[in-house]
């Protein structure tokens, strides 16, 4: 797998270094630095290949982290593992510069002994981690402390330990979508698609097991006859394109019943991710109007209006409207937000921080133009929009520690949200 890896600061000094393989050697070290931190021209691929060699680089603020191998391995989990690695390091000591890195080096080693065995990755929850790799000094566990973090590392449920108790049994569920809208002029989307995740956070006592169901579950359910409400509805499924689950999620049950079964680590965590581009309700509306006064003068107006329910909130809105190249200054008024000129990316930039359903909210712009001898006329660009949409339900449940939760919630369309079911008693 990995043959070895290091951390390099902005001028290419080596800050740590751990080699794994002896096919790896001290060259491997100084021809990243030469062909990729201090290459003449700047190197936009994340993998380079220098003499059969590869390196597999991310660079975060002024670190750069490159795993080297001369095998052909997977490169896409080499890169699961940088990132969960950086989010492993950020985790411990907030953000990573090389300042931290320096002052915690020997955490740093102690990480990688414990995530990297031979070059194959093992276990990088941060959770379970905490319970054997403190900041705190060392401390003098007891046989039953030791026992308990042996069975939680070695064990088959090894993100979450046993005896956990709450005296009030909560869990919170973040549905988060980032929708990507690209649009014409005359109004016809070019392109859209949605990327989700689904965060939560679990205060649940003993080892619980929750249960929960996309749109596909219950459209399955409809057309075997087990689910008369979802008939009534008529609801149509929701084709997703690709998923990823956190390793607590038994994916046997969600191949077979298209249900999410798991028994959730303690505290925050990131459940899933998901992705679809198909049969998109798109939750805002563009219009835009452009009147061209004369040939030094031109006038924008854009109008966004919101289509979900007004219930749900869009949040970091930014609508980019392109300008033509030769423009001179731009003179802005927009209802609600902040909008601003960059002469940089030939755009206006308008940004707002949050807006509710079935709203409409406008700009409008004078840009003044600078003559030129080109007969050619502007082809007016798209404009892009970007925004996130969520919902958090919170989930009290006063049940019993051993008690079997049963979440069946429904992406009914792209961001709208809500609970189908409910909660039993316990057992």
């Amino acid at each position: 797998m990995i043959g070895g890896l290091f951390i390099y600061n902005h001028k290419g000094e080596v800050l740590i270094s751990r080699v794994y393989r002896d096919d790896i050697g001290r060259n491997a070290v100084d021809a990243f630095r030469v062909n990729v931190i201090h290459a003449r021209q700047q190197v936009r691929s994340p993998v380079t290949n220098i003499a059969r060699t590869s390196f597999f680089h991310i660079k975060r603020s002024n670190i750069w982290v490159a795993a080297v191998t001369k095998q052909n391995v997977n490169a896409s989990q080499v890169f699961e593992f940088l990132i969960k690695m950086l989010e492993l390091m950020s985790s411990y000591f907030g953000k990573i510069s090389e300042e931290n890195v320096k002052n915690n080096f020997v955490l740093i080693y102690e990480l990688l002994d414990e995530i990297l065995d031979f070059g194959y990755p093992q276990n990088t929850d941060t959770g379970v981690l905490k319970t054997f790799i403190t900041q705190q000094g060392i401390k003098t566990a007891t046989k039953e402390e030791q026992s308990q973090i042996t069975s939680q590392v070695t064990g088959q449920i090894g993100w979450r330990r046993e005896g956990i108790k709450y005296r009030r049994n909560e869990l919170f569920l973040d549905v988060i979508e980032y929708v990507n809208l690209l649009m014409s002029p005359q109004g016809q989307v070019l392109s859209a698609h949605v990327a989700g995740k689904v965060v939560m956070k679990s205060y649940l006592s003993g080892m619980p097991e929750c249960k929960f169901g996309i749109n596909d579950k219950i459209i399955m359910d409809a057309k075997r006859g087990t689910n008369e409400d979802s008939q009534r509805s008529g609801k149509t499924s929701i084709a997703i394109d690709d998923c990823q689950f956190h390793q607590c999620v038994k994916l046997s049950k969600f191949e077979t019943e298209h249900a999410i079964s798991f028994i959730p680590p303690d505290g925050e965590f990131e459940l899933m991710r998901y992705r679809t581009t198909k049969d998109i309700s798109l939750p805002f509306r563009v219009i835009p109007l452009v009147r061209e006064a004369g040939r030094t003068k031109m006038e924008v107006k854009v109008v966004i209006k919101s289509n979900f329910k007004p219930s749900l909130l869009a949040q970091k809105i930014e609508v980019r409207i392109p300008t033509p190249l030769n423009t001179s200054g731009v003179q802005l008024i927009c209802m609600k937000g902040k909008a601003k000129y960059k002469a940089s990316e030939n755009a206006i930039v308008w940004k707002i921080k949050r807006m509710g359903g079935m709203k409409e909210s406008q700009i409008s712009a004078e840009i003044e133009l600078l003559q030129t001898d080109t007969k050619k006329k502007w082809t007016r660009p798209p404009i892009s929009m970007n925004f996130e949409c969520g919902a958090n339900p919170v989930v009290n449940l006063d049940s019993v520690a051993e008690a079997v939760l049963s979440l069946d919630f429904t992406l009914s369309s792209v961001c709208s949200f809500r609970f189908q079911g409910s909660i039993p008693e316990g057992v």
